[in-house]
């Protein structure tokens, strides 16, 4: 019914597409199979929010490797990992000997090339090595400030017109004493092997008291809640063009209690403090570990949904393919993570073509509104899912709410804005109206505690549009 207007009894109510809209649609049609034409077009849209977004995966290597220069860290020359104080084992020499020596700048390159997927070619590295051993190679330097990545993340978002991040950032400092309790590890496993959700359930129960007898499982919610607060209020992160909220995670890799541990301070915090949006569970899905405790990992959100029913929390599910685990274990992961765990979101989601009853599964996901966060750029060099490998028209041919995110643009070297011109030039099923959709959706499906500030990001997103619109050629 475009460009036609209804009268409705008692009122005139124009339903209609804008005029604005319609030349954008039709510009879009227009340029989307010219990558340059597209990426002007997606550099200037507002793009509402980033939801799946690693805090710790999304700084630039250059910035890193500049401050660890700068504060003459250890470098692994073999590895190109640094250290603050220099490991007893591997080869190991400071920035300023190397520089001294005048070794730096041949080095450079090969650091930031380690880092992130700088100059990248298949037979380099195999790419989910590189793309995981990544991280471990730049944390220390990370880790030793944030404010400057926090304000990197800021201005590079405001700079390509996104309004708002929900970041993974978690702290996590525990003082919780968990030795007496890992005692459990063992019989949380056998329990979940056997399917024996209820006895799982009672023995998380058990533990769950007894770590809320320890007073210094409160003093680590509140000092991971100071640090958060501290850190957001003195960087002035908020402003009147950008927003940032805070998802805490904990890791799939670690034992059954101490995982359960950092479960419930997450939750405990999100549920203390607004800027902690929600919770959610990150590493390697593929990982040994990860694959035998998943059903485990998805009774623990489960059971801390039932103590802390207002806390949200979107988790990692179906981020596998074909070869990488055996087919069998592409069948169930986002089964469980959406009928188990209670998820209000799944991030990746690219097995569900193989998922058990998948259409039955894609229904529930839409009845429920439960959206998935789609990766692009990630999906495709970690996992080789691109074009129609990648079930995006499978989801939205179910009608479940769509989210465009980077995950982790740093050592990724992308941004959002890339993520929307594969989006357009990939999948021409996606009108600029789905698309704008998908971008309304960053902010009505965010985890926001406060009802007015959404509200707020919301108008602020269609104001972003009409102006854009206008512009447009």
């Amino acid at each position: 019914m475009k460009g036609k207007c209804f009268v409705l009894v008692g009122l005139i109510m124009p339903i209609c597409l804008w005029a604005q809209e319609e030349k954008a649609s039709k510009y879009v049609e227009k340029i989307r199979n010219n990558e340059a034409e597209l990426t002007a077009f997606m550099a200037q849209m507002p793009k509402g929010g980033d939801l799946h977004h690693h805090f710790s995966g999304s700084i630039y290597a250059e910035p890193l490797l500049e401050k660890a220069i700068n504060l003459d860290y250890y470098v692994n020359l073999e590895t190109k990992a640094v250290a603050k104080e220099k490991p007893t084992i591997g080869s190991w020499e400071k920035f300023s000997v190397l520089a001294a020596e005048g070794k730096l700048e041949s080095l450079k390159n090969e650091i930031l090339r380690r880092w992130s997927v700088k100059d990248y070619f298949p037979g380099f590295y195999p790419s989910d090595q590189l793309f995981f051993e990544s991280f471990d190679k730049y944390l220390p330097v990370l880790n030793d400030e944030y404010a400057p990545g926090m304000l990197e993340l800021k201005n590079r978002a405001k700079a390509e017109n996104v309004s708002y991040i929900e970041t993974m950032f978690s702290p996590i400092f525990s003082q919780v004493r968990l030795d007496e309790l890992t005692r459990y590890d063992s019989q949380l496993r056998n329990l979940a092997r056997q399917s024996d959700r209820q006895g799982v359930l009672n023995l998380l129960e058990k533990i769950y008291a007894e770590l809320q007898k320890q007073e210094s499982l409160q003093q680590t919610v509140l000092w991971n809640n100071q640090f958060i607060q501290r850190l957001h209020d003195s960087l002035q992160i908020d402003d009147d063009q950008f927003t940032m909220r805070y998802q805490k995670y904990v890791l799939r890799f670690k034992n059954p209690v101490e995982l359960f541990s950092d479960i419930v301070i997450s939750f405990m915090s999100a549920q203390s403090n607004k800027l902690i949006a929600g919770v959610n569970i990150v590493a390697p899905e593929h990982g040994e570990v990860s694959m035998q405790d998943y059903h485990l990992h998805m009774l623990m959100f489960q059971f801390c949904h039932q103590k802390f029913p207002q806390v949200k929390y979107s988790l990692h599910a179906g981020e596998l393919a074909l070869g990488q685990v055996a087919p069998e274990d592409l069948t169930w992961h986002i089964n469980e993570a959406i009928y188990t765990a209670k998820v209000n979101r799944i991030g990746h989601g690219v097995d569900m073509p193989y998922e058990k009853n998948s259409y039955e599964l894609l229904r529930y996901m839409q009845q429920q509104q439960i959206p998935v966060e789609i990766n692009l750029v990630s999906n495709r060099f970690i996992l080789k899912i691109q074009a129609d490998k990648h079930p995006i028209k499978l989801y939205h041919d179910f009608h479940v709410p769509l989210v465009i995110s980077t995950d982790d643009a740093g050592v990724l070297r992308t941004s959002l804005t890339e993520q929307y011109v594969l989006l357009a030039k990939s999948y021409p099923f996606l009108s600029y109206s789905d698309i704008k959709k998908i971008v309304m959706n960053s902010i009505d499906f965010s985890f926001i505690q406060e009802a007015s500030l959404k509200q707020k990001l919301k108008q602020d997103l269609l104001r972003r549009f009409k102006e854009f619109e206008a512009k447009i050629p």
